[in-house]
């Protein structure tokens, strides 16, 4: 059984049975435990952790694990109510509010209720992630002379020298940061290249952390609309006209939550139109490495058809890997590369080295080919699953594009359905998804929804969570 069901199955178990001892008792001992219910030690430790988490049990070195005590009624708060008007007071003078709203992030990564079928992650399973790899990976850096000590505050150089060789073209190790995750690269390219209260172009629909991004920082999401081949050159000429804009954001593979790949004659003209108006662009490369059997040769990003330094590139390790290996990159030419690495530096100061150290360690290994190939055949084969399942189950569900790379379908729903009510009553039928409002920085044009393919346990649970959005779409009025 896997190690993580272990660990899950054993604490529901301990939750059972706390009631047959009085509070302050103490629980069998982990041997005791590994022998009852035939589980490594380790098992038993994570169990107790989880349980001791929840505040349903008290862990004492050397003494064991005790049933928690009740707890005393909580102390009288204080009023916090005067930071509504400080807050607030803070940005009045500001062109844009700069408020945040993390709930389009939440979606995917929220874990949903026990039982529900979770098409909304964000994330590969904890099947399909490389769990083994990496920690052998993370083994080996912390033997390596000096992997706990500082690293240089723009990555190591054999890492950097990584990343620079995925991208390609003319890119160097020189014009490579080391960040932590593509989300903190994001935010340090925006923080770099647009001032509060500046217009941001983005695709839309768009991914919502994104725009989250953007909104926090002060700035003006303005929607660039996206077609089966990438992002509409004329219209995204038109938007630089319109608003004098100096960056425009993009996805080019595998768009989120398009699946679009930018067709071959769209990426000059998309590099064209921003070096005429004296524009960024910033490049999400966020999955090139989650690509399907049948993708066929990829694009090179564009930052490798780049000479004048109009791209900022970012690309992570985090989607093909874990949520919690945080490890990504930002690539720039030119002088913006200067205030992106301050930016990196005063927020963050560096990604700790042992992090960057297993991730050399890990994209160097035998298993890191391996384990590609593999997610690459088991993403088509969920993909397929979830496309012929939509079909046959739900044919009113409009599929207009099915991507050859990333982790979702993109549909449209019915003219008239109510994504929210939808999104309740699949919660009800024990499926979790995520609405298409969110992806949107203004109108959308129709209602939609985004399903995940990658964060289920596989092909069955895909088919038995189609049946299940099939009962709430009977169920909506």
């Amino acid at each position: 059984m896997h190690e993580r069901s272990s660990v899950d199955e054993l604490a529901e178990q301990l939750r059972r049975e706390l009631d047959r001892y009085s509070p302050g008792g103490k629980l069998p001992s982990s041997r005791v435990l590994v022998d009852r219910f035939r589980v490594s030690p380790v098992t038993v430790s994570r169990a107790l952790a989880q349980l001791a988490a929840e505040g349903l049990v008290v862990t004492r070195p050397g003494a064991g694990a005790f049933r928690a005590r009740a707890r005393t009624a909580a102390t009288a708060t204080g009023d916090t109510s005067w930071q509504e008007v400080a807050l607030s007071a803070d940005g009045a003078a500001d062109l844009v509010p700069r408020s945040v709203d993390a709930s389009g992030v939440l979606v995917s990564l929220a874990a949903p209720p026990p039982g529900v079928i979770e098409f909304n992650g964000g994330y590969l399973h904890s099947s399909l992630q490389p769990e083994r790899a990496m920690s052998a990976a993370l083994a080996r850096a912390g033997r390596r002379p000096g992997a706990w000590g500082r690293p240089p505050t723009e990555g190591l150089p054999d890492l950097r020298e990584w990343f620079a060789r995925t991208i390609g073209g003319a890119v160097t190790a020189a014009e490579v940061l080391i960040t932590a995750g593509g989300q903190s690269a994001l935010t340090t390219a925006l923080r770099a290249l647009a001032p509060p209260g500046a217009p941001v172009l983005v695709e839309s629909p768009t991914y919502p952390g994104m725009l989250a991004i953007a909104r926090s920082a002060g700035l003006r999401p303005v929607p660039v609309p996206v077609d089966p081949d990438g992002v509409r050159p004329e219209l995204l000429a038109d938007a630089f006209r319109a608003t004098g804009a100096r960056v425009f954001v993009c996805q080019p593979l595998f768009q989120n939550p398009t699946g679009a790949v930018l067709a071959p004659e769209r990426r000059g003209e998309v590099l064209r139109i921003a070096r005429e108006a004296g524009a960024f662009v910033v490049e999400d490369d966020f999955v090139r490495r989650l690509v399907h059997e049948d993708a066929g040769p990829l694009p090179r990003p564009l930052a490798a058809d780049d000479p004048d330094g109009v791209v900022v590139h970012v690309s992570s390790l985090t989607k093909a890997t874990s949520p919690s290996f945080r490890v990504s990159a930002l690539a720039a030419r030119g002088p913006v590369l200067q205030r992106l690495r301050a930016i990196q530096i005063v927020d963050t100061f560096f990604v700790p080295r042992p992090l960057q150290e297993a991730a050399l360690e890990l994209v160097g290994s035998p298993a890191w080919p391996r384990h590609l190939r593999s997610i690459a055949a088991e993403l088509k084969a969920r993909r397929d699953t979830m496309t012929t399942a939509l079909r046959l189950e739900l044919p009113e569900l409009s599929l207009p594009h099915v991507p050859s790379g990333g982790y979702h379908l993109w549909l449209r729903l019915p003219d008239g359905t109510a994504e929210t009510a939808l999104t309740t009553a699949a919660l009800r039928a024990g499926v979790a998804i995520t609405p298409g409002r969110p992806y949107f920085s203004a109108e959308p044009p129709a209602g939609h929804l985004r399903l995940s393919f990658a964060a289920v346990a596989g092909p069955q649970e895909i088919q038995e969570g189609v049946r299940r959005l099939r009962t709430a779409c009977e169920q909506m009025p």
